[in-house]
C-alpha cells in the first residue's frame, strides 16, 4: 500500500505548465474551433504540467504530459457514451469536466478532493505533434530532471540544489549508458529528497525489477514479518476483543471492554476487487454504517470514546479519508486548503488555495472524544485524514509519532523509454492560518509515545494504544 505507482488519487491526469504551452506552434488543431457550448478542444490547467484534449463531440478525453523540453502521451484516455456526464478511464477511475464560461472549465477526479482550473488554448504545444519523440538516454534524463524542476515545490525545504544535481549527473549519461546505470542515476538523484511521494521505475508494465521509492530517513518500510508482529501487538492490547473486518482487511473495528471503540484503517484504496473509487467508497460506507450505529453514538450504550488507528496507513484517496471525518462531527468545518505549484520557474508560486470542507454525515455520528494514533508509517491520505480531524470540535488528541510528511497527490509521469516516475506538486495548508504545511516533518502528536519499536514488539506492548484508552476512559 505504501507509495504504489499504479494508482495515486488524481496524479495520472493533472494538467498544464505555462512554459510548454507558450512554445506551442500556431497551427490550430481540428478541435480548436468548437461548437458553442462544446467542450471539444485543447485545454491547459493552472499547474500540473499537462494538456488535455476533448474530442469526438465531447466523448473522449486525452492527456499529454508537458515540460519546456517535452510532450508525451499521458495516462488518461477516458471516454463517455454521451456529451455529458463523467469520463471513465480504463480501470474504472472517473473524471468530470464542467464548463465555467466560454473558455474555462473545472476538472475533478472522483477520488480526489478539490478541482483543477482548465483554460481553453488554441493548439497543442509543438512537441505534442511530434510523431516520434526522442527516446535516447539523454532525452530520458532531461524529461526526468525538467519535470522535477518545473513541478517539485520542496527543493529549498529539502536543502537540494536541483540545478547542481543536473550539472553533476547529466555528463554521466551517454548513448552507452546501460539501463541499469541510467536507472541508478535517476534513483540517486532523488534519494536525497527523502520524499515519500517520489519514485522511479526502471521497467515497463509489471516489471518492478528496478524500482526506487523515497521515504523519510528515519523510516523503515516493514516487510511481511514485521507487519505480522505489529498486528499481534495490537491484538494483544484489545483485551480479548476481536475486530470485525471490511475492505479486504484494511478496515477493522472492535468494541472494547472499557466502553471505547477501536477503529483501524490501513489504507484508503483497493477495498474490493473492482479497484474503483465508487466500489471503495461503497465498501467504506458499509463498514462505517455498521460501526456508527444509533446505539454507539447516542444513549446509555454510546461509546465513551473512539480510538482511530492510522499508524500503518499507506494512503490512497483523500476523499475516503474525509468520509471518516464526516462520521465524527455534527457541524461542518474546513479540513484544510490545497494548492499546487503553477510556475515552472518559481517553486514558491502556487494556484489559489482551495478550501476542502468536512460535511457531517446525515446518519448517526460520533461527537464524543476521539484519539488518533499516528506514526511515521501514517502516509499521504492517512496524513490528510489526520489533518482533516485537527479542526474537529471537540478537539481530537493525537498520540504516537510524527506522520511521514507526504501530503500531495502524486504526479505520476512517463519517460520517453516507457519507464515511469512520480513526484509531489501540491501543498495541503492548515485551515487555522492558511499558511502552515506539514510536508517533510509530518504532523506532530499531542502526546508522544513509542510506536512499534523492537522493544515494544518483543514485549507485545502498544504504548500508544494504551495511552489512548487511558485518556478516553479518564474523560480527558
Amino acid at each position: 500500500m505504501i507509495n504504489r505507482p499504479r494508482r495515486r488519487r488524481a496524479a495520472a491526469l493533472l494538467l498544464a505548465t505555462a512554459t510548454a504551452l507558450t512554445t506551442a506552434v500556431t497551427v490550430r488543431s481540428a478541435a480548436a474551433a468548437p461548437r458553442p457550448g462544446s467542450l471539444d478542444g485543447v485545454w491547459r490547467m493552472d499547474g500540473y504540467g499537462t494538456v488535455v484534449t476533448i474530442e469526438e463531440g465531447g466523448r473522449r478525453l486525452r492527456s499529454y504530459e508537458t515540460t519546456a523540453v517535452s510532450c508525451l502521451p499521458g495516462a488518461a484516455d477516458a471516454t463517455r457514451s454521451a456529451a455529458k456526464g463523467p469520463f471513465r478511464q480504463e480501470g474504472g477511475s472517473t473524471v468530470s469536466v464542467t464548463p465555467d464560461g466560454p473558455r474555462r472549465a473545472q476538472l475533478r477526479y472522483a477520488e480526489s478532493v478539490g478541482h483543477r482550473e482548465l483554460r481553453r488554448v488554441d493548439a497543442l504545444p509543438a512537441a505534442c505533434r511530434e510523431k516520434e519523440p526522442p527516446k535516447d538516454n539523454l532525452a530520458v534524463f532531461d524529461v526526468f530532471w525538467q519535470t522535477f524542476a518545473e513541478n517539485y515545490p520542496f527543493f529549498a525545504a529539502k536543502g537540494v540544489d536541483w540545478q547542481a544535481v543536473r550539472d553533476r549527473y547529466r555528463p554521466r549519461v551517454t548513448d552507452g549508458t546501460t539501463p541499469d546505470e541510467l536507472y541508478g542515476i535517476l534513483a540517486e538523484m532523488i534519494e536525497p529528497l527523502h520524499d515519500g511521494h517520489t519514485f522511479v521505475k526502471g521497467g515497463v508494465g509489471d516489471d518492478y525489477g528496478r524500482y526506487f521509492a523515497g521515504h523519510r530517513e528515519d523510516t523503515t518500510i516493514p516487510d511481511g514479518t514485521l507487519m505480522k508482529r505489529i498486528d499481534e501487538a495490537i491484538a494483544g492490547n484489545l483485551d480479548g476483543a476481536v475486530p470485525h473486518r471490511w475492505g479486504k482487511g484494511r478496515i477493522a473495528y472492535a468494541d472494547l471492554p472499557d466502553g471505547t471503540g477501536y477503529l483501524r484503517v490501513t489504507g484508503f484504496v483497493n477495498y474490493t476487487d473492482e479497484k474503483t473509487y465508487e466500489a471503495d467508497s461503497a465498501e467504506l460506507d458499509r463498514a462505517l454504517d455498521e460501526v456508527f450505529t444509533k446505539a454507539r453514538t447516542a444513549g446509555p450504550k454510546a461509546l465513551r470514546g473512539l480510538v482511530l488507528d492510522l499508524r500503518f496507513n499507506g494512503g490512497g484517496s483523500d476523499r475516503l479519508g474525509l468520509r471518516i471525518a464526516e462520521r465524527l462531527t455534527s457541524r461542518p468545518y474546513t479540513a484544510y486548503l490545497k494548492h499546487a505549484r503553477n510556475d515552472p520557474k518559481d517553486p514558491a508560486a502556487f494556484t489559489r488555495p482551495e478550501p476542502v470542507r468536512v460535511e457531517p454525515h446525515r446518519g448517526p455520528v460520533h461527537t464524543g472524544p476521539v484519539a488518533v494514533l499516528t506514526g511515521r508509517l501514517t502516509i499521504s491520505a492517512g496524513e490528510t485524514t489526520t489533518q482533516a480531524l485537527m479542526g474537529r470540535t471537540p478537539r481530537t488528541v493525537r498520540i504516537g509519532e510524527n506522520t511521514q510528511g507526504s501530503f500531495s497527490d502524486r504526479l505520476d509521469r512517463a519517460l520517453p523509454n516507457g519507464w515511469s516516475f512520480g513526484l509531489p506538486n501540491e501543498e495541503f495548508l492548515s485551515a487555522a492560518d492558511g499558511r502552515t504545511t506539514y510536508d517533510g516533518a509530518g504532523i506532530a502528536p499531542d502526546v508522544r509515545t513509542p510506536v512499534f519499536t523492537e522493544e515494544n514488539l518483543a514485549k507485545g506492548d502498544d504504548p500508544a494504544l494504551r495511552e489512548a484508552r487511558r485518556r478516553l476512559t479518564a474523560g480527558r
